[in-house]
């Protein structure tokens, strides 16, 4: 389904729908379940990326409440949560969105699952949604957890939460989402949840294993498009000049993924430049190979599942990214991610890894947030124009010198002629 029809739904059925459904909550009362979370069901359905910044709160979940996990996701996303083996593959639900008769019974058949799981909480980390907010409030759930608006104009969706979470835009997702189970473990009610502090600490997420064996089958994928690869003697440089289609205002012109892949094969003799991506995204990276024309440059979309990306990143030396899904699938690697900002910011979406962002921080950014449904009216974004070719080749070259430092780092691009 495109975006443009996702939002029409969203809106123009999802706001009579969510009043609608209010008043059929409010007539319920409150459902029956256990005094404290047992089966608690977290839904995040369209971010792929998502699924690792979440990951601090669902293990504060298993942690803290004892509580047995599951996972409502969208099921072309679901291979990004299953990176991580917080979540069992049973208890990961999927519905499709592909079309809208898909949406609508797959809504159905989860509304039916979720009262016979016995699913007693349910944690909306959605961003005002509607339809997640609709999911959530019909859930049956004796606890409903997500971010209200309150008094900000956010997004109307009813009145289905008993637990209303005040969204922080000042503090990393990361960090709102680990509010949502501290909303769940507050002694007593508050207005808004939650009233707690969160560390840097409670938000690292675990380096997941990767055997020898994974490592020597992604070798042998990048045998097939550079058969004078030695692991031995290049190093590998990863780009992904490819974003969600959500927010196409984050992506870097691919012109200038193209000249920073000519500069790094020219400094470095050993370097190897694989262009990353779906099998969708396969034929403009091959036009970029075909572009620069140079034999250590080569297109490697569509070459692998998303499941050995882990692997990837573990044999390749630099990640170079728009503000996308690889961003944080780096950050369960060592892999060392260049991570290029514009209508968003790194305070709120940073990778949680070993990760540099750059970023022009204009005063217009960010101009996609979740009181406007990540719809920004720019028509020019500047604040990617803005990253050169050359200030990003300064992050690479002290990866490749050895010069960097495994750590968070927030690089403010200075304006020409400051």
């Amino acid at each position: 389904m495109k975006l443009r029809t996702m939002r029409a739904v969203d809106y123009w059925i999802g706001v009579p729908l969510c009043f609608l459904c209010t008043q059929l909550v409010r007539l319920m009362g409150t459902p029956k379940g256990p005094e404290k979370p047992k089966r608690i069901l977290f839904v995040e359905l369209s971010e792929m990326g998502s699924t690792v910044i979440a990951n601090p709160a669902l293990e504060k979940a298993k942690r803290e409440l004892g509580a047995e996990i599951f996972f409502l996701i969208f099921e072309r996303n679901a291979d990004s949560l299953r990176l991580l083996d917080t979540v069992p593959e049973a208890n990961i639900i999927t519905i499709r969105e592909d079309s809208l008769l898909a949406l609508a019974l797959g809504s159905l058949r989860f509304l039916r699952w979720v009262r016979r799981a016995k699913i007693d909480t349910v944690v909306d980390l959605e961003l005002f949604s509607r339809y997640s907010g609709l999911l959530t409030g019909l859930s049956g759930a004796r606890r409903r957890v997500g971010f209200h608006r309150f008094h900000s104009e956010g997004l109307y969706r009813g009145e289905m939460l008993t637990h209303r979470v005040n969204y922080n835009g000042h503090i990393h997702m990361a960090k709102n989402f680990i509010c949502m189970v501290n909303a769940l473990l507050a002694p007593q009610p508050e207005v808004p949840y939650s009233k707690t502090h969160v560390s840097d600490a409670e938000i690292r997420v675990p380096m997941q294993p990767v055997t020898e064996e994974q490592k020597e089958y992604v070798r042998g994928l990048v045998r097939q498009v550079y058969p004078d690869y030695r692991p031995e003697y290049h190093r590998i440089v990863l780009i992904n000049p490819n974003s969600s289609e959500l927010l196409p205002q984050r992506r870097w012109a691919r012109d200038n993924f193209s000249a920073l892949a000519k500069m790094i094969v020219e400094e470095w003799e050993d370097a190897l430049v694989l262009i990353t991506g779906s099998p969708g995204e396969r034929q403009e990276a091959l036009g970029m190979q075909e572009k620069i024309h140079h034999p250590r440059f080569r297109s490697f979309a569509g070459m692998h599942k998303l499941m050995a990306i882990t692997a990837l990143y573990n044999i390749a030396t630099v990640l170079v990214t728009n503000d996308s899904g690889p961003a944080h699938f780096s950050a369960i690697t060592p892999i060392r991610s260049i991570v290029l900002f514009g209508p968003e910011t790194p305070r709120l979406y940073g990778s949680l890894g070993n990760t540099e962002a750059i970023t022009a921080d204009l005063s217009c950014s960010p101009c996609v947030t979740a009181f406007n449904q990540k719809n920004s009216a720019c028509n020019d974004p500047v604040c990617m124009r803005m990253i050169t070719p050359e200030r990003v080749m300064e992050s690479v070259r002290a990866v490749m010198n050895g010069e960097s430092t495994a750590r968070r780092d927030v690089v403010q691009i200075a304006p020409a002629g400051a």
